[in-house]
């Protein structure tokens, strides 16, 4: 019987290679244990036995549309035809006097909106507005800026509901960085209170509110930027 050699060396290097972690086999290039893996652990809640406080159940309806009174109604739900500071004109007029709340604003800013467009006027508050789809409903939302003193802002975003009357479904006012559209959200970037670091806040429509709502903050670190010579 003819012997093999060759062939029974190549048995024992092919058995060689398939022990675990054999050195001067394969590709050194190949996987590679990286260790032991940490063990996943779920959330653990602290002092299970303390009293928390409670979160008062969603309005069954969702919260109440605040409708813009004193404009004429838009023809499809097209809030492109709505004049920016018309539409904030006729908010101020509702809400005379406000100095706090999603309405409020200095008595010099409320002037210088009511004389936008005048003579008077010699730079008008409200920016120009910028459209985006944010509720899914296929129709454009306006999204609306007033700037208010100390780099402070007050953003808006109106909706048009089937009957043609303007919604606004969110208001916040704060001291801002910058303002940003991301897909169907409104990204808002202010100080923190943390040299180096900014909040940004994610603001989402609710279908169950029918509003935007502040769904998401976090704190972020600044990238710090290359000196110029």
């Amino acid at each position: 019987m003819r012997t093999l050699p060759f062939r029974a060396g190549a048995g024992l290097f092919l058995v060689a290679c398939l022990l675990p972690l054999a050195s001067a086999c394969g590709d050194p290039g190949g996987l590679a244990s990286a260790g032991t893996a940490p063990t996943a652990r779920g959330p653990e809640e602290l002092w299970p036995w303390r009293k928390g406080a409670e979160v008062p159940p969603a309005p069954p309806g969702g919260v109440p549309p605040v409708y813009v009174q004193g404009l004429p109604l838009v023809h499809d739900q097209n809030v492109h035809e709505v004049d920016a500071v018309a539409l904030v004109q006729a908010e101020l007029r509702a809400h005379r006097g406000a100095v706090t709340g999603a309405d409020g604003m200095p008595e010099e800013t409320a002037d210088a909106i009511r004389a936008c467009g005048t003579e008077a006027s010699e730079k008008c508050p409200v920016l120009t507005p910028y459209y985006r789809d944010l509720t899914a409903n296929g129709k454009d939302e306006v999204v609306v800026g007033i700037e208010l003193p100390g780099s402070t802002m007050s953003v808006r975003v109106y909706t048009a509901d089937p009957d043609g009357r303007l919604n606004r479904v969110m208001a916040t006012t704060e001291t801002l960085i910058r303002v940003e559209l991301a897909g169907q959200n409104v990204v808002l970037h202010a100080p923190s209170g943390h040299p180096g670091y900014e909040l940004i806040t994610t603001w989402s429509w609710d279908e169950k509110q029918r509003s935007m709502m502040a769904t998401r903050e976090q704190i972020v670190r600044v990238p710090t930027r290359p000196r110029t010579s």
